[in-house]
């Protein structure tokens, strides 16, 4: 255990990408030492797809050849790694003792999955010994090692996951995630201009933001905060704003029902027929063969619903011809309707409470907005609704439940 208080300090492509954003982030971490803190650097690739070291850019390099899964995921790390170098050299040129990590160096294990791997151990011995030298550590985000020695990444996002398995591994006072917004909005302001800044929000809302749709933390970083009870802020690079605190539920009773409005595009949803009866036997054992085809295959689905003669459920856009090649060799019939969004409401404060969803209906029908489908949780509700009604039904939940 350091003897100061250690705070892993992420930050974004936007963040790292200029020469402006590297020194905003060589004056957050001095500001950390000042402060008595042993900051923990984790980085992302510099910039966004086109930028010279991105990594659509990165992977862009081997498009329409033969594709080598393992080779994809060392390409794609080559981002973060670059990033890690530079900036560490910038801390050493600003008077900051600093040394670039990989993740593998850094002590991250994952399963063998290429391109969404899990982190499964962190063995942070070589960050602490920097530490305790007094050396920053700067981590390339976004990345692992597999049992077999091969690099693996993270998933879209991945260094958030990163620096939260980090910051559980090394017992860390604080994760503070830095982006160039000011912290977790109320919903995204691209659909939803009246979008604001949450000042506390539950890591529970920040899990169910984040799975269903928010950008702003990546999902499996937002569960690890939820299962470790982690500190986090998510906070802006180049402003004062005190960000978003995310809050153990003990500490923070949610003041409304609702807290915010995630969304998702690029919706398909499957009817498959059964031809047996609702509650029988045949029409369960029916059900159970397609959920376990469907999750052998690695197709996530949700919303799903048993009806009478048939199971309906969603899935996203990207997997809708896997799933069509799963249920054609089990020579099953369906029908499809894609061009379909979920919108989803997010609040600890929900649960319990009689009415959510009759004000949901209420918003949306008052917008002329059709409820295709709906699913529920303790926090939340799902609407399934037609894509290009998306944005008016962010802005009618958005408004209807006070979030302005």
């Amino acid at each position: 255990m350091s003897a100061r208080p250690i705070v892993v300090m992420k930050f974004g492509g936007t963040s790292v990408a200029t020469v402006e954003g590297r020194e905003a982030v060589a004056r957050r971490v001095a500001l950390a030492l000042e402060l008595g803190r042993a900051p923990v650097v984790v980085v992302s690739a510099m910039g966004r797809s086109g930028d010279p070291y991105a990594t659509d850019t990165l992977l862009s390099l081997v498009d329409g050849l033969p594709r080598d899964e393992a080779e994809c995921d060392l390409l794609a790390s080559t981002g973060e790694t670059i990033s890690a170098i530079i900036v560490a050299h910038c801390l050493r040129d600003a008077g900051i003792d600093a040394r670039a990590f990989t993740g593998p160096q850094a002590g991250i294990a994952t399963d063998e999955v290429h391109g969404t791997a899990t982190v499964t151990e962190v063995y942070p011995g070589p960050l602490m010994k920097a530490v305790d030298s007094g050396v920053v550590p700067v981590v390339a985000g976004f990345q692992g090692m597999a049992p077999d020695g091969s690099i693996t990444t993270l998933g879209r996002g991945g260094s958030d996951t990163t620096a939260c398995a980090l910051g559980v591994a090394l017992s860390a006072e604080a994760v503070e995630i830095y982006t160039d917004v000011d912290g977790v909005m109320t919903a995204d302001p691209r659909a939803c201009g009246a979008a604001g800044v949450l000042e506390t929000i539950t890591a529970d809302e920040l899990f169910q933001m984040a799975r269903h749709g928010s950008r702003v933390v990546h999902t499996p970083a937002a569960e690890l905060a939820l299962a470790s009870g982690l500190q986090v802020r998510v906070r802006n690079t180049y402003s004062e704003h005190p960000g978003t605190l995310v809050a153990d539920i003990a500490m923070y009773q949610p003041r409304q029902v609702a807290t915010a409005v995630s969304h998702t595009t690029g919706v398909a949803r499957i009817r498959v027929i059964l031809d047996a009866d609702e509650g029988s036997r045949e029409h369960t054992s029916a059900q159970a063969r397609i959920y376990r085809a469907m999750a052998d295959a690695g197709v996530s689905l949700d919303m799903f619903t048993p009806a009478s003669g048939a199971l309906v459920f969603t899935v996203a856009g990207a997997s809708l011809e896997h799933a069509r090649r799963v249920l054609d060799a089990m020579h099953l019939r369906y029908e499809v309707r894609d061009g379909l969004a979920t919108v989803t409401l997010v609040g600890a404060g929900m649960h319990g409470v009689p009415g959510v969803m009759a004000r949901v209906a209420e918003c949306l029908d008052e917008a002329e907005v059709d409820i295709l489908q709906t699913a529920d949780s303790h926090t939340t509700i799902s609407v399934l609704v037609p894509e290009a009604d998306v944005t008016t039904a962010v802005h009618a939940l958005h408004e209807g439940f006070g979030l302005a």
